[in-house]
């Protein structure tokens, strides 16, 4: 709810966060910051939460540094349980852990349970990328309390274009940043808007044999074909066990919009271990989902039941779930998907397409008017396409510093990622085994050697950034 300015700080309670077989323990805390930064006729404010953990701290430096993750697009305490690296980083280097949650998502709303009230499209006027980068900035002045501190920002995916974004923007307050599979090329003009499917389809392909890929693509023209007659819609409905019946022809786009959706994020979370990271997991899911399409199925029913056992890899893997809800792209996961609707509306217009000649995907072109006409009916939102490479720049990065770009090359993301070091004061890693952040995540056994490396060597650059300081 929007209160009266006063910069006040309230510990809300003390928790632990578990991640993996480890226990980490953080204060849940929250910072009253403006509704709008950039105004001096108004002091309404409301309050962000954030974790904090003091507990590696040497409490006999003076000059403690601040390790600070750039909350994104969900609850900050989801990204503080797969953010493993930040915390074995800080326990070598006895830094203070923040872990800070963007205004708009998790408990940050800024106008409580009316924020996303579309009859009240003026709610959403503040959810921008620089209000946020404002509000990581006041409460990094907070947290210093006076006294100079070096501070390294950590963020993954949408995360670490903030941190990216953060150090460009505030380099007098972050001394440097790890943007992990941080898309900032992902922006109109810059790079390809086919670049994700294409890598997507590649990585299917490249988990068991080119069947898989072949069987998906062949899926649609079968989808469509079943979905002609009642009695194929019931037949595809039953199959799959979805909790709605496909009934009409919008049902059944939702449904293979359903399943586009999924296979980019088999591909973002197609980690060495299970994980819980977008849905509960088996270790190389895409490989554990082209198992079941390794066989080139000529006969369509066969095709259908194969694809919906394959599906289950990502639906179902835990056999809990009792039918498939494709109505509902984000059941059961933990980031914001109406949140992230909104901010594409505005300045995160990142273009997508394919072709089906050369991926796995429906062909879908990039129709900016029709994106833009139904932001304006939903949202009363119209988007921005080249708001954020005005902002910072795009490809021009020759003026940067301290940053490590990491991307993984199975990550659909990388195609939209920093790929070559524009200057000698920007570090790019390329991981060749590595998913979406998969470097940002916690040690684990299991982990590729380029993980490991890149863990590694982020180690020391950042440990040089605190020493320089």
């Amino acid at each position: 709810m929007i209160a009266a300015l006063c910069g006040a700080l309230l510990i809300l309670a003390f928790e632990p966060g578990t991640l993996g077989n480890e226990k980490f323990q953080y204060e849940i805390k929250e910072f009253s910051v403006p509704l709008d930064h950039f105004s001096f006729l108004s002091n309404a404010s409301f309050n962000i939460r954030y974790l904090a953990n003091d507990s590696y701290v040497d409490k006999k430096n003076p000059q403690p540094p601040i390790f600070f993750y750039t909350g994104n697009e969900g609850d900050i305490e989801w990204f503080a349980q797969n953010s493993g690296f930040v915390w074995e980083l800080a326990a070598q280097q006895r830094a203070l852990v923040i872990f800070a949650e963007h205004r708009y998502y998790g408990k940050s709303l800024p106008y409580g349970a009316d924020t996303f009230n579309t009859s009240k499209p003026e709610h959403l006027a503040y959810f921008t990328v620089e209000q946020t980068l404002e509000d990581y900035a006041q409460l990094i002045t907070y947290l210093r309390n006076g006294k100079q501190l070096p501070v390294v920002a950590f963020g993954g995916s949408y995360g670490g274009m903030l941190a990216a974004w953060f150090r460009m923007k505030y380099p007098h307050i972050v001394v440097g940043a790890l943007a992990a599979s941080a898309p900032i090329l992902q922006f109109s003009g810059l790079t390809p808007c086919d670049i994700f499917n294409k890598i997507t389809t590649a990585v299917f392909e490249n988990a068991y044999n080119a069947n898989c890929t072949a069987n998906i693509g062949r899926s649609w023209k079968v989808f469509e074909s079943m979905a002609a007659t009642d009695a194929g819609k019931k037949q595809l409905s039953d199959i799959f066990h979805v909790c709605d019946a496909i009934k009409n022809a919008d049902d059944l786009n939702n449904f293979m919009d359903y399943l586009e959706e999924v296979y980019g994020n088999l591909a973002m979370a197609n980690y060495p271990y299970n994980s819980t990271f977008l849905s509960p997991l088996p270790a190389n899911p895409v490989r554990q989902l082209c198992f079941y399409l390794k066989d080139l199925h000529q006969n369509d029913t066969d095709l259908v039941a194969s694809m919906a056992s394959a599906l289950a890899v990502y639906t179902n893997y835990t056999g809990s779930v009792k039918c498939l809800d494709y109505k509902d792209s984000n059941a059961g996961a933990s980031y914001d998907g109406t949140g992230w609707e909104i901010q594409s509306c505005n300045q995160m217009v990142m273009p997508m397409c394919a072709n089906n000649n050369n991926t796995m995907f429906r062909t879908s072109n990039w129709d900016f008017k029709k994106v833009s006409d139904d932001c304006y009916k939903q949202f009363h939102l119209i988007p921005r396409p080249y708001d954020i490479v005005m902002r910072y720049g795009g490809r021009n990065l020759e003026a940067a510093s301290n940053i490590i770009f990491s991307n993984g090359l199975l990550d659909p993301w990388s195609g939209g990622g920093v790929l070559q070091a524009p200057n000698n004061q920007i570090n790019v890693i390329i991981l060749p085994e590595g998913a979406h952040h998969l470097d940002l995540r916690q040690s684990n056994p299991l982990d590729p050697p380029s993980v490991t490396v890149a863990r590694q060597l982020e180690a020391k650059i950042i440990a040089q950034w605190i020493k320089d300081f």
